[in-house]
């Protein structure tokens, strides 16, 4: 039995019980106070955060992850260039060998100087899908900082900063899983949140992610959020495109027999998009996991993985390899429509 796998049953299941969770919703008074006090020396600005001289958005959520908050990063990082703006991704590398303790240039731009397993699967992922200069460290204000200086940065995305306040940021946008929402709605380690719903009265924005092929319930769970909260909700559709070997770029027909790999937060909508092909065997790791060539099940059968962790198996030179490129549809005009 996987803990970890368990745990997350536990975060989103609407009625939660067992000796397990009751030892977790205890220890989730500890962290909702460690979490709460924070929040209230900042609600109280006895801590302010520090300003950068670039406009800051933060893009992040209220529970763990598994979202699929990266792709929206890259979207939103692309449609800053496209207007003519300097953009920076500053990224805490989580999942990546690189030392968080320093600044880590991951690209210019231009050159990625690391690889998947030393960057950490998203920054590299970012750096090959997006022209941003790509940062990671722990101190996202010296990252910043570092970023404006070297590289003329003047937009700044702080990827999965919503409970980094000691950044300041001009606009915050949460994203939410249009299924899961918000689970249990505990707080860490009983539920998934990583903060207190209270917590939504800070969202400028709130997106609601749909993994589906059918948009409605997202539709109508924003609609009704808007109504309810006040705050702006828009949609994001993520939708399956194509499969594609990672080496040769060869798409893989339907109907084949494969094997499903995946190392994310939320495997399981992974797995229902790939209902086109006969699926043999699922293999769940857990997020961000380092493959070693002896993660790899077959050499024959074709595996089929996502893009977030296709970065890291690519280097391994095998043939069979296939990536799951997602469409993501969002409209981020409208979404940064208040942006300076």
């Amino acid at each position: 039995m996987n803990i970890k796998t368990e745990i997350t049953k536990l975060h989103y299941n609407k009625q939660p019980k067992g000796i397990i969770f009751n030892i977790l919703k205890f220890a989730s008074l500890f962290y909702g106070v460690g979490s709460g006090i924070k929040n209230f020396l900042y609600e109280k600005r006895i801590l302010k955060p520090t300003h950068v001289n670039a406009y800051v958005i933060s893009v992040g959520n209220l529970t763990t992850g598994g979202v699929g908050k990266t792709p929206i990063v890259a979207e939103i990082a692309k449609h800053l260039s496209s207007k003519g703006n300097k953009v920076g991704i500053i990224s805490r590398g989580y999942g990546g060998k690189l030392s968080n303790k320093q600044i880590n240039l991951i690209s210019d731009g231009e050159k990625i100087y690391y690889n998947a397993t030393l960057a950490g699967d998203e920054p590299y992922w970012l750096a090959e899908n997006t022209s941003a200069i790509i940062v990671t460290s722990k101190d996202r204000i010296r990252a910043a900082k570092f970023a404006i200086k070297e590289f003329g940065v003047n937009k700044i995305i702080l990827d999965d900063g919503f409970q980094h306040r000691k950044l300041h940021r001009d606009l915050d946008i949460v994203l939410m899983d249009s299924e899961k929402t918000f689970g249990n709605k505990y707080q860490l380690p009983a539920g998934p949140l990583r903060e207190n719903l209270d917590s939504l009265h800070r969202v400028d924005k709130l997106v609601i992610v749909s993994k589906n092929i059918d948009h409605s319930n997202a539709e109508n769970l924003a609609s009704t959020i808007e109504q309810k909260s006040g705050i702006p909700t828009f949609v994001c559709h993520t939708e399956p495109d194509i499969v594609y070997n990672i080496n040769n770029g060869k798409m893989l027909h339907w109907d084949k027999d494969i094997i499903a790999m995946s190392a994310i937060g939320q495997p399981e909508q992974f797995f229902k998009f790939l209902t086109n092909y006969n699926i043999i065997q699922k293999l769940v790791f857990d997020d961000h996991h380092s493959y070693s060539k002896s993660d790899i099940p077959s050499k024959e059968i074709p595996i089929i993985t996502t893009e977030k962790d296709a970065v890291k198996l690519k280097d391994f030179g095998y043939t069979n390899i296939y990536a799951l490129k997602l469409k993501t549809v969002i409209d981020v005009e409208d979404l940064l429509k208040d942006e300076r």
